[in-house]
């Protein structure tokens, strides 16, 4: 998907440190409500297109495209922290660059209020694998 692509290798580009990320993440998890900073991933044109394909298919809780580092790029809503790089749906899916598919337990989500399983894929640039998405699929809509 050419908008997703071009989001996650703008914000590869910014080559932020871990600290960075880490720093970032505090701050996300510490914020009630939707900051300005995550407004703009959602408002982004990635974003939009996320919310698009969210739009279309019933059954879809929430959509988020990770850099290669596992920090959020852009979302249809807002997330429960900034950092997936230190969880399985990033640590799998990424897998080191290889890329891999990998769908989570079904689980309460607290940032949709659902019962979903994620299915999270890599991104790629060509044969590269430059980040992922999560798609998280809300079970009691699924007929």
């Amino acid at each position: 998907d050419a908008v997703i692509v071009s989001a996650v290798r703008a914000e590869n580009a910014k080559a932020k440190s871990l600290e960075q990320i880490k720093e970032l993440d505090a701050k996300w998890k510490a914020t009630p409500g939707i900051a300005d900073y995550m407004k703009a991933m959602m408002q982004s044109e990635c974003g939009q297109h996320l919310q698009g394909i969210q739009g279309s298919v019933g059954y879809y809780a929430e959509l988020f495209v990770m850099d290669n580092q596992g920090g959020n790029v852009c979302m249809s809503d807002k997330t429960s922290d900034y950092w997936q790089g230190d969880e399985a749906k990033f640590k799998k899916s990424f897998n080191s660059g290889q890329g891999a598919v990998h769908i989570g337990k079904v689980k309460f989500d607290d940032s949709t209020q659902t019962y979903l399983v994620q299915v999270s894929v890599p991104v790629k640039d060509g044969d590269k694998v430059i980040g992922a998405i999560t798609i998280g699929v809300d079970i009691d809509k699924i007929k």
